[in-house]
């Protein structure tokens, strides 16, 4: 699947940096169901349909890809894969925008937080898949520490203002220029994670939790965020699972993917080339795309 440029595209916005995550996979049971959730309650456009999936995204550029297995057992909560995949919408207008949309249609949400470099809104689709719509800050008003990294918090979002503030015209689908601005994972320890999306990958490690680690190109908080808080210790993904299949993750330098190639080459991590598409999967049992 090609990746479509966004016009006009800001120079630090999370698609202009040397990576970002570009596509997810999930695997659903019940895909007309999750794929009309998608469409309604997130405004995605359905871009590709085939036998047993489809592909919605926003102003043609793919976001998300749903297929269906027969035979695919609900994922524990525990199993390592996606904690949610996130939207990053144009600006807090958009968000509030979708806010509001979501109220009117009753959607129950999960949470909302300031994490100081963005404000954000949790919630689930039908099957339990996570789901995060944000919009950043300026990076003008994001602090970085000594050590290169970000300072984030979660702080409580006001909801109400956000609200207020949101034009409540007709809802027309997420504005264009929507993009996965990061997805969020859930792995079986911090150490291994830190070694795959930093040393191998070669993303900035940008924040640490309690449990979690944030990993960033060209200096944006994260692209990939990685916890331990379901799924400490868990065993690896098993195959004919619901979920994050796997995600998709753009170089913009063909040099910067061949470098990450050749450290998987040397840790003896199986990767599957076609075109110019990499394809591995992670220690976690996700499936992961690399592709320049």
């Amino acid at each position: 699947m090609t990746s479509h440029p966004t016009p006009d595209i800001p120079t630090d916005h999370a698609l202009a940096m040397p990576a970002h995550v570009d596509h997810a996979h999930l695997v659903v049971q019940d895909l007309p169901v999750v794929s009309a959730w998608y469409q309604k309650i997130m405004g995605l456009k359905p871009l590709e349909t085939g036998a047993n999936g489809e592909t919605l995204g926003v102003g043609g550029r793919p976001l998300l890809t749903l297929t269906t297995k027969g035979n695919a057992a609900r994922a524990p909560r525990n199993a390592p894969g996606l904690f949610h995949n996130a939207f990053l919408v144009p600006n807090r207008e958009e968000l509030g925008r979708w806010l509001a949309h979501a109220a009117h249609n009753d959607v129950r949400l999960q949470g909302a937080s300031d994490h100081l470099v963005s404000e954000a809104i949790y919630l689930a689709d039908p099957e339990g898949n996570g789901i995060e719509v944000y919009r950043d800050r300026p990076r003008t008003e994001w602090t970085f520490q000594p050590d290169g990294t970000v300072g984030m918090d979660t702080l409580p979002l006001n909801l109400q203002a956000l609200y207020d503030e949101a034009p409540k015209d007709a809802w027309g689908g997420m504005a264009d220029g929507t993009a996965i601005g990061h997805i969020h994972l859930q792995v079986s320890n911090i150490p291994e994670a830190d070694a795959f999306f930093r040393d191998v990958l070669g993303l900035g490690l940008m924040a640490r939790y309690p449990g979690a680690s944030f990993f960033g190109s060209g200096k944006y908080h994260h692209h990939v965020a990685a916890n331990i808080w379901n799924s400490r210790n868990a065993p690896k993904r098993e195959d004919q699972m619901t979920g994050l299949s796997d995600y998709t993750i753009q170089f913009r330098e063909p040099l910067e993917l061949a470098a990450a190639v050749a450290k998987l080459d040397a840790l003896e991590i199986p990767v599957k080339r076609s075109g110019d598409a990499h394809t591995l999967v992670d220690p976690w049992g996700i499936g992961l795309k690399l592709v320049a």
